[in-house]
């Protein structure tokens, strides 16, 4: 008798908590005590049974979670939306992750969970995301939070709110945004995703800073006065050795002077030897595959384009739709306020180009290549192997424009839709 009053007594406090959990999975330490009063005071506990029973209950003291975040989704992935279209989305946000997770094995993770407590977290979002009921409540919790952030605000005030301005303490350089570190999930599984995309993995990219814009024809012209050795080719002048281009270098330059007119627009027909030469003049480099596709997302996980899965041409320079390029930044920003992340130009990725690097690819910042990234960066006018590129340019279809699309292209090549924008280490401007 006095085992199934006890057994009784776990369960209904049990029940209790439970009850905090269909709301938000996290509690605040003023909520903590209060359950562990009630435990003792309602439900007849001592002190080391409702504690206990409070530990291993799954609820996270002083941490807030949002269900959303956990699975990769906004808010405004379901607002208007049918019953079976929530269902669709949380269940397909639910499914990836949850394989990424199996495919990652024993691995620490970066937030210190282990891979079977993230399954346990996953499966409780799932849970509740599902419920029309527990979602709405879940989504009261977080109201502030995500009216925020999913708000419908203008370029201005978005910039404003960006993750350079959010309470961080650190300098961000003039004209950059700061990619905060986390994970995120990487390629695409999707029926349009080619086999080198495949398959979603889960990545961890440290925080660093990266370019608002593409580099555009200004800022290049003033590099290539500064370092004559990387001029276009010119009878009887200093200028870019043969070995680092393919003949069309600048082409469209006259002598060392971009189109009239095109200041603004992004540097194009520039090899992915004249960008890297370019990012260590100033102090940066090209960002690696992983870290663009972060960028890129925005924050966003599962989605086709920067800002979600259809696209049109409010958003992005794609499809002939202008038949050049356009100044960078003409279209609005992604949530972390980089802009023509989607279409305009290539951009050039510090990578070598390996067809299935993401079936063996590290979970840690992962860079392909034979040697290190140091090397590459250090040693790279001696680089002849295949470099990646992404984004895709003003004459690619929808389907190549994609966040998760990768290219292919020789380090020489220099392609009238090819450009590029830099990246800078946390620790590289701490110190500078």
């Amino acid at each position: 008798m006095r085992r199934r009053l006890l057994e009784s007594k776990h369960s209904d406090y049990l029940a209790l908590i439970n009850e905090f959990k269909a709301v938000s999975p996290t509690i605040s330490e003023e909520q903590r005590k209060g359950l562990l009063r009630r435990g003792i005071e309602e439900h007849g506990l001592s002190v080391d049974e409702a504690v206990e029973i409070l530990e291993t209950s799954g609820l996270v003291i002083g941490e807030q979670l949002n269900y959303f975040e956990v699975l990769g989704l906004a808010i405004s992935d379901i607002e208007n939306q049918s019953e079976d279209k929530i269902a669709h989305r949380v269940n397909d946000a639910h499914k990836n992750r949850y394989r990424a997770s199996l495919n990652a094995g024993g691995r620490p993770r970066p937030d210190g969970k282990t891979e079977e407590q993230w399954r346990i977290l996953l499966n409780q979002a799932h849970e509740v995301l599902l419920d029309p009921k527990r979602r709405d409540e879940h989504i009261a919790v977080f109201q502030d939070e995500i009216a925020e952030q999913y708000s419908d605000i203008d370029r201005t005030s978005y910039e404003q709110t960006t993750h350079q301005t959010l309470q961080l303490d650190i300098d961000v350089p003039h004209d950059m945004v700061y990619i905060p570190a986390g994970e995120f999930l990487m390629g695409s599984d999707k029926k349009e995703a080619k086999k080198s995309e495949k398959p979603v993995h889960n990545v961890y990219t440290d925080g660093f800073f990266m370019d608002k814009y593409l580099v555009t024809n200004a800022q290049f012209k003033e590099f290539v006065d500064a370092n004559p050795q990387w001029r276009k080719p010119q009878p009887s002048k200093d200028h870019i050795d043969e070995i680092y281009h393919d003949g069309a270098y600048l082409e469209h330059w006259y002598e060392n002077n971009f189109p009239r007119g095109k200041e603004e627009h992004p540097v194009t027909k520039v090899s992915w030897y004249a960008a890297t030469a370019y990012a260590q003049w100033v102090g940066k480099r090209l960002p690696t595959e992983a870290e663009w596709e972060k960028a890129a997302r925005g924050g966003l996980e599962g989605m086709q384009y920067p800002w979600g899965d259809t696209i049109d041409t409010t958003k992005a320079n794609y499809l002939f739709h202008i038949g050049s390029t356009t100044p960078v930044g003409q279209y609005p920003p992604n949530r972390y306020g980089l802009y023509d992340m989607c279409g305009n130009v290539w951009e050039w990725c510090l990578d070598a180009y390996q067809t299935r690097f993401y079936v063996k690819s590290p979970s840690h910042n992962p860079f392909s290549d034979n040697i290190s990234m140091e090397n590459v960066i250090y040693y790279f006018k001696e680089i002849n192997t295949p470099r990646v590129l992404r984004g895709g340019a003003w004459g690619v279809d929808p389907n190549g424009v994609r966040v998760a699309v990768r290219l292919k292209g020789q380090p020489e090549y220099t392609i009238q839709t090819f450009g590029f924008r830099c990246v800078m280490d946390i620790d590289k401007r701490s110190t500078d």
